[in-house]
């Protein structure tokens, strides 16, 4: 398996694109992976639109995020951080909310679909901390955290009754308060896409993990790699939507590929490095070398 990565990838610089599959191993669950539950996440529009639907969520968020807050990084996000460390990768986007690339000590992440820690008011565009709202929603439902529910990628958790539920304005404005994520059917952020972009054109391969690439927000760097005819290794445990673009699939999991790279990146370094070494030292190769 890393044999087969090592040679689409050799030692060109990478871009990497995550998906949900990176944090299951932080206890995350991801939409679509082999064994998933079917979830129907609630759409930008409903949101919007509706109150109860905006009560609904915060709820079902509220208990979410006292488990989200806890999860931590895993291998993949340590691993993937110490290649960008080693000027291995020329950048990482990820289609996941929950910020573990970036606690796990990435230099510089595109969070796609933005950040579940983060909190924008829709009336006056005020951004502000989760962990904030968390403490206010907490004073206004006592004890409602303490519900029990199924855990989503976005924080989100199923609960039956959120009737109940005092959803909080705005400190600034009194307005309407929505996670700053991308909800499903609406649009990432222009400025955040043109950076994308940019980074697939940097790039001298693509590589895509733990996504299946259903959404058009990421298979879209897919299709753009390929028409700049670079090389697309994509791992993923279960079809995705771009494996008919892939120069490589591999059906495993991300922790265990990064790991086998990794060591075969190393011992390539190292090989390369001694016999730079023994080339440079030898009497032979360097009078070989001025008789030539």
């Amino acid at each position: 398996m890393p044999d087969q990565l090592m040679d689409v990838l050799g030692d060109r610089r990478l871009l990497v694109l995550t998906g949900a599959g990176v944090s299951t191993d932080s206890g995350i669950p991801d939409y679509r992976g082999p064994g998933s539950p079917v979830r129907t996440p609630m759409t930008y529009q409903e949101f919007i639109r509706e109150p109860e639907a905006r009560q609904r969520y915060w709820a079902r968020a509220h208990v979410g995020w006292s488990r989200m807050k806890t999860a931590e990084p895993n291998t993949s996000h340590l691993l993937l951080a110490q290649l960008a460390q080693e000027g291995r990768l020329t950048g990482l986007i990820t289609q996941n909310v929950d910020g573990l690339h970036t606690r796990a000590g990435h230099p510089d992440v595109i969070d796609l679909h933005g950040r579940i820690d983060r909190v924008i008011c829709l009336d006056c565009g005020r951004t502000t901390s989760r962990a904030g709202l968390h403490e206010r929603l907490a004073a206004l439902n006592p004890g409602y955290e303490e519900r029990i529910g199924e855990i989503a990628p976005d924080g989100d958790v199923v609960l039956d009754d959120t009737g109940d539920f005092r959803v909080a304005p705005c400190l600034a404005c009194g307005g309407r308060l929505k996670p700053d994520v991308v909800f499903f059917g609406e649009n990432v952020p222009k400025d955040r896409v043109a950076r994308c972009y940019a980074l697939v054109e940097e790039a001298e391969a693509l590589v895509v993990l733990g996504s299946s690439l259903q959404v058009m927000s990421g298979l879209r760097f897919v299709r753009a790699a390929r028409k700049r005819n670079i090389p697309v290794a994509i791992v993923n445990r279960g079809a995705t939507r771009g494996d008919d673009l892939a120069t490589l699939k591999l059906d495993a999991g991300c922790a265990e590929t990064l790991s086998a790279a990794q060591l075969s990146w190393r011992s390539r370094t190292v090989s390369g490095s001694e016999a730079s070494s023994r080339s440079t030292s030898s009497p032979i190769s360097s009078a070989t070398s001025v008789t030539t």
